[in-house]
Formats: structure tokens, C-alpha cells, sequence
């Protein structure tokens, strides 16, 4: 089984992620992705982000329906930082038989060389890198860290790099929806719409629970 992982905050989770793992998983041939809300991200400040139960009840809500669609509670179920290697790890040891597709969006990629233990991560896994908007094709062996470079193989024909272990870093280019967490908080702390952003089913929880609101807390 092929399975993608699909990492993040998802605070709140919105089309822009549903659009891209859908795209991939299709482009890849992935039998699944797995959605994983982090519980305490090392990257992220927590002053505005929504408790874990919350994230993962929206996150269960944007994917029903879609049947490759699945969100892991791996990260908030354990304690301390949300790391990404340590997560497949994790997740190598339960499914044996299963083949793990990272999923990062371009700009996380860009800061790969600050996350702990990069360089492992990439023994673990294939990455898909995706773009942002608007869209761009760099040369994958640019963005590289200098520590790692030498792990790789860079296929310049097809714009991919081949770990040692046989991995693969590819670039996808994805549909340039512009819609960012961040916004979509700034939108609700104004009092704002963010209709046709968001599934419906996520904009009736976050009402219903007052999230992301000036006058209450996202807890």
C-alpha cells in the first residue's frame, strides 16, 4: 500500500489542503493520505492554535467522503514536539508493508535543514514537494541543504533527486488556491465570512464552537 502523509496544523484545515493531497495522491498512484494534526509543532507559535480536538473533529469533517481520505491522531496522542521523522518512524513500525510519500509544500521545504534529524527523514520516505503561487519548477538539488546533498543523486532530465536508499524527491506543481490558515484566522477574528474556503462542514464547527474569535479563546 502507498500510503501519503499529509502533516500540519490544520488551524483550521481549508481547500487549499484538500485540493493539494487530492492532486497528489492521483499524480503519485497513492492508495491513501493520511492527515496528521501535530500536537505541539516546533515551527509554530501556539498563541492562536485551536486544541487538538478541535483540529482533528474539523479535519475528520473536510475529508468525509472521500475514501483515500484519513486523519491520524499519531502526534497529539504523544507527548512533546510534533517531529516529523520520528512520526514515520512510528508509523514504519505499524504498517511494515506500506510505503510512506511525505507531502510539503515548498516553502517548508525551503526551512528542511532547521527540522530534526532531515536527513533520516529522507531514508524513510519519498517527498512530494508542491508549489506555491504562483507556480515555479526549481531545480530540486538548489534547495537542498549542503549537509545532504551528498546522499543524492540529482536526475536533472526529470527535475527529481534519488536518495541513496533509493527515495525520491519530486516537485508537483498544484493548483494555485490562495487561501492560507492565517487569513482564514484573521477573517474570523474580524468578524469575516470565509464561505467557499472551507468545506461548509468546517465553517458550521467553527461557528457552532466559536473559534478563532477575538472575544474567545481556541480552546
Amino acid at each position: 500500500m502507498r500510503i501519503g502523509i499529509l502533516g500540519g496544523t490544520f488551524n483550521p484545515v481549508h481547500l487549499a489542503h484538500l485540493r493539494s493531497a487530492e492532486e497528489v495522491r492521483e499524480a503519485q498512484q497513492l492508495d491513501r493520505v493520511l492527515f496528521i494534526p501535530s500536537a505541539n509543532p516546533p515551527h509554530k507559535s501556539r498563541s492562536d492554535l485551536a486544541s487538538a480536538a478541535h483540529r482533528i473533529a474539523m479535519v475528520r469533517r473536510a475529508i468525509a467522503g472521500n475514501p483515500a481520505f484519513r486523519v491520524s491522531s499519531i502526534e497529539t496522542e504523544r507527548r512533546g514536539r510534533s517531529y516529523s521523522v520520528d512520526t514515520l518512524r512510528l508509523l514504519s513500525r505499524q504498517t511494515r508493508r506500506a510505503e510512506f510519500t511525505f507531502i510539503l509544500g515548498l516553502d517548508a521545504f525551503h526551512d528542511i535543514g532547521t527540522w530534526k534529524e532531515y536527513r533520516e527523514l529522507f531514508g524513510l520516505c519519498d517527498v512530494v514537494v508542491t508549489s506555491r503561487p504562483p507556480h515555479a519548477n526549481p531545480p530540486l538539488n538548489t534547495l537542498l541543504p549542503v549537509a545532504a546533498q551528498k546522499d543524492f543523486c540529482y536526475l536533472r532530465n526529470i527535475n527529481e533527486l534519488e536518495h541513496k536508499t533509493g527515495h525520491r524527491i519530486v516537485f508537483q506543481e498544484i493548483s494555485g488556491l490562495e487561501i492560507s490558515a492565517t487569513s482564514l484566522r484573521e477573517h474570523l477574528a474580524r468578524g469575516q465570512s470565509i464561505k467557499y474556503l472551507v468545506p461548509a462542514s468546517v465553517e458550521r464547527y467553527i461557528a457552532a464552537h466559536r473559534l478563532y474569535s477575538r472575544r474567545t479563546k481556541s480552546t
